[in-house]
């Protein structure tokens, strides 16, 4: 039974966590001048897959790639229309960031909170020692990113926490024929107001017809793309003369040097992809579904928690969405 019900909930996300801890600066630059860009190491397409009750998602990270990303544990483009969605499921040990493209996404879980976030909006969910939770498609159409990140072992038995942080509270900015918002980190002169725990850059970034730009990382992050929109050989990464990528692939940027330098090559259609990096944690990682602690012990630990409603699923037995 507890290990066809982990299954189950594996299937489900979370949503997103404003861990208020630590402020998160990057500086970006729109000329190429004495700026080297990393080099792109891997691509990955995000195929597609069936997650949830009858929801279809497009996996971009998952655990071959966890490696290179740490802190980040999983990235999903997602796409659900009712009745489909994510019915009731846990989460320890981590925090997932939300971020709505299109329609609207309601969320409930046992501490209480109700909420609906639409198009250009954010949840940042820190689960930490424990939450359950539901996630409901609102309209008809609904897309978004779900991104997973990881705690340290110091911060996954901290009190749950999220912030919800509308499209019109996310800082904006223009220049050359690029456009940034930035839900966390800076960009362009301007920054994030989100604090988090681990510390973490996410920029959505369109780019028109001939457009560049040159996006300062820190030398010690991990950084990676992910591709929404394209036109024919538009998206360009790392080096000018690079293969360009197409639309739903993740791209993978090597360790050092300045930052990411990217080019939209497309004559008539616009770039559009997100950028994220974040200091990696170092520490060892032990996943079984929806719970990511540092060893076998901890999970186990965990699974026995939610079976009996203790150490922060208390009211696991009492709650249920509705």
């Amino acid at each position: 039974y507890m290990r066809a019900a982990i299954n189950k909930a594996n299937t489900l996300r979370g949503l997103v966590t404003f861990g208020l801890i630590r402020n998160i600066t990057s500086m970006s630059s729109s000329s190429s001048q004495s700026f080297v860009s990393r080099s792109v190491i891997k691509k990955v397409f995000a195929k597609l897959q069936r997650e949830g009750d009858g929801a279809v998602v497009r996996r971009g990270i998952s655990r071959s790639e966890q490696m290179l990303l740490d802190p980040f544990l999983m990235l999903d483009e997602f796409s659900v229309s009712p009745p489909a969605g994510f019915p009731d499921h846990p989460h320890r040990g981590f925090e997932t960031v939300t971020y709505v493209l299109e329609g609207g996404i309601t969320h409930q879980d046992f501490k209480g909170h109700k909420g609906t976030i639409y198009a250009g909006d954010v949840q940042w969910m820190t689960a930490g020692r424990g939450i359950i939770h539901s996630e409901m498609p609102e309209e008809e159409v609904n897309k978004g990113l779900q991104l997973w990140i990881n705690l340290s072992s110091s911060e996954k038995m901290i009190e749950p926490n999220y912030q919800e942080l509308s499209s019109s509270d996310i800082p904006k900015a223009e220049q050359n024929g690029v456009e940034v918002k930035v839900i966390a980190g800076e960009s362009m002169g301007i920054q994030s107001p989100v604090y988090t725990r681990t510390p973490t850059m996410f920029l959505d970034f369109i780019l028109h017809p001939g457009a560049q730009f040159h996006q300062n990382v820190p030398e010690s992050w991990n950084a990676f793309a992910y591709v929404l929109e394209s036109g024919e050989g538009g998206a360009v990464f790392g080096s000018s003369n690079s293969s360009p990528v197409s639309a739903h692939n993740v791209v993978v940027f090597g360790q050092g040097n300045d930052g990411v330098s990217v080019w939209n090559k497309s004559s008539s259609k616009k770039l559009r992809f997100v950028l994220i990096a974040g200091e990696p944690i170092g520490e060892p990682v032990v996943q079984y579904g929806p719970f990511v602690m540092n060893t076998q012990a901890e999970i186990d630990m965990t699974i026995e928690d939610y079976h009996y409603s203790k150490n922060g699923f208390e009211m696991a037995k009492y709650w249920k969405s509705q």
